[in-house]
Parts: C-alpha cells; sequence; structure tokens
C-alpha cells in the first residue's frame, strides 16, 4: 500500500508490548482494524494502529470499559470530557473505599459487635446533610433553649465538625466515633448540665459580656503548680488554690468559704469527664485543628486540692 509498513498480529504484539491473543481480542472488537490481508488472509497492520494500541493500553489501565475507549479511539468523544468523567467516579470510588477502611479498621482496633459494626457502617455512609442533622440534633440537646442558645452560639460553632469533601482514613475514622459519643444520651446530659451551671454563672455576674470562665482560670493557676510538682494536699498548694477559688467567689459573688469550694470540686469533676475531653480530640481530627491540650491532669490535682482543704486534711 504505497510502501507503508504493515505489521502482523504478532509484529504488533512484540512493538507494543502486548500479547498476540489481546491485539487480537482488540480487532475482533473494532477497537483496531487491521489495514489489509497477507496472500495467505491474515490480518496486517499500519503504524497507527501501533499508536492506537497503546492509548487503548493507557486507558485500560486507567479503568475505562472497552465502549468508552472505542468511541474515544473513533473520536466520538473527547479524551478530557472521558477523563473528566472518570476522574469524577474515581473519586467516589476512592470515598467509598476511604469509610469502608475506617469502619474496618475501628472494628480490629475496638473488637466491635455486629451490631457496633452495623452501626459504625450507617454513620459513616450519612449524606453531608444527614452528618449536619446528627450534630445538630446533639448541639441542640446541649445548648438548646431561648436563654442559652444566642449567648452560646460561638460554642456551638466551636463545637461542630465538618468532615471534608475528601477526608483521610483518619477523619472518616474519629467523624465515626464521634458520631456515636454525641448519640450518648449520657454525654448529653453531662453537657447539658455543664452549659446551664455555665449559663447560670453568668447570668449571676450581672453582665451581659462574658466573663473568663473558671475553667480557663483553675488552668492557668494550677497548671504551674502541677508542673512544679507541688503536692495538691501540701500548704505550697494554698496560693495556687486560693488564687483561682477567688476568682470563682468572685463570679458568683459569694464568699470563698468550704460549701463554694466543694461547689467548684464538682464542677470541675464534671468538666473533667473523659468523654468531653474525647470529643474535643475528635473534633480537632475531623476538622483538621490542632489537638487540643489535655487539662485532665490539672483537673485532677485542682479537684485533690480542694477536697482536702474541705475536709480539714492538709499535709504538713
Amino acid at each position: 500500500m504505497d510502501g507503508e509498513t504493515l505489521y502482523s498480529i504478532g509484529e504488533l504484539a512484540r512493538r507494543t508490548g502486548l500479547t498476540v491473543k489481546t491485539v487480537r481480542f482488540y480487532s475482533d472488537r473494532g477497537i483496531v482494524a487491521p489495514t489489509d490481508r497477507s496472500p495467505a488472509g491474515y490480518r496486517l497492520y499500519g503504524i497507527d494502529a501501533v499508536a492506537r494500541l497503546d492509548l487503548v493500553r493507557t486507558l485500560r489501565e486507567l479503568g475505562l470499559d472497552l465502549s468508552t475507549i472505542r468511541k474515544v479511539v473513533d473520536r466520538e468523544l473527547s479524551l478530557p470530557e472521558v477523563a473528566a468523567a472518570h476522574a469524577e467516579a474515581l473519586a467516589v470510588q476512592i470515598r467509598v473505599l476511604r469509610l469502608r477502611h475506617a469502619v474496618l479498621t475501628a472494628v480490629a482496633e475496638r473488637g466491635s459487635t455486629p451490631e457496633e459494626t452495623e452501626l459504625m457502617h450507617r454513620l459513616a455512609q450519612l449524606s453531608e446533610d444527614e452528618r449536619r442533622c446528627l450534630i445538630g440534633e446533639f448541639l441542640d440537646a446541649v445548648f438548646g433553649g431561648p436563654d442559652m442558645a444566642p449567648a452560646f452560639a460561638g460554642v456551638m460553632r466551636s463545637m461542630t465538625p465538618e468532615l471534608p469533601d475528601n477526608p483521610d482514613a483518619e477523619q472518616v475514622q474519629a467523624w465515626v466515633e464521634l458520631a456515636e459519643l454525641s448519640l450518648d444520651l449520657e454525654f448529653r446530659a453531662s453537657v447539658r448540665r455543664l452549659v446551664e451551671e455555665q449559663a447560670a454563672e453568668q447570668a449571676r455576674s450581672g453582665t451581659a459580656v462574658p466573663r473568663r470562665d473558671i475553667f480557663a482560670v483553675v488552668r492557668d493557676q494550677a497548671g504551674p503548680a502541677l508542673a512544679a510538682g507541688i503536692d495538691p494536699t501540701s500548704p505550697r498548694a494554698d496560693p495556687f488554690v486560693a488564687s483561682f477559688t477567688a476568682h470563682y467567689a468572685h463570679l458568683l459573688g459569694r464568699p470563698d468559704d468550704i460549701e463554694l469550694r466543694h461547689r467548684l470540686a464538682t464542677r470541675l469533676e464534671s468538666v473533667n469527664d473523659p468523654r468531653r475531653e474525647r470529643y474535643l480530640q475528635l473534633l480537632a481530627v475531623v476538622n483538621g485543628w490542632t489537638a487540643p491540650e489535655s487539662l485532665a491532669a490539672v483537673f485532677d490535682w485542682s479537684v485533690q486540692a480542694l477536697r482536702v482543704r474541705t475536709s480539714g486534711r492538709t499535709s504538713p
């Protein structure tokens, strides 16, 4: 054919790195058509067949089906259009695989029961709207009510998880655990009590401007004592305790007495619920934030210091 080099199926296979069987398969389906035939009736292919087969192999490795590949090589579809559609489909598959990976990892690590596994699977598959609804229900249960919602709007936003469009496995796993935690009715009630107590204390302050909460004050005053290795039951702890109890007394407009210190110890025990700290840790993972500082040891130190001083027992 005007001096054009023609290749047999075997020669074409060697040039493209495909097997003879694969080349014949594509030829039988019209994806790579023969240019001519030899006197013995064998199929012969032109140089353009090499380029077509290279493209076909690439598209197959990318996961495209034969019907779509044929339309691309025949220029019935543009390659950019096909690539965009396929990339979108792959993104969905990747998300599904991440969800499955997260659930299976959680099951393996936690030794979950079949019922827990089913719950995790359903939570992982929630749509964005369904996720917002679930967390919204939790936040409403904790912060809801005309007297509290406006004052705690900022806190509500800071406790809202926002799973990104392309989360990694750790974020998905954290979301599943956080969602399970938000469904814990006892945890909801515990956080609700903390919010109600804080709202009541704010109301007693007689100002519309939110004051620094007692937990931050305890962190700042007791933290250095803990870091310095001061025994909470020793007299050396007295100045640190007096500092944050004085702040609490001022906040409530009450004297710094045994009753107030009992009350503060109870408040600190409530806020030191491990589930609350875990929620904040998971929230940071889901939202891609820096991990929060753990205050468990500081609150433990403070509670012990308060309890011993309200019972009349201090170390010499």
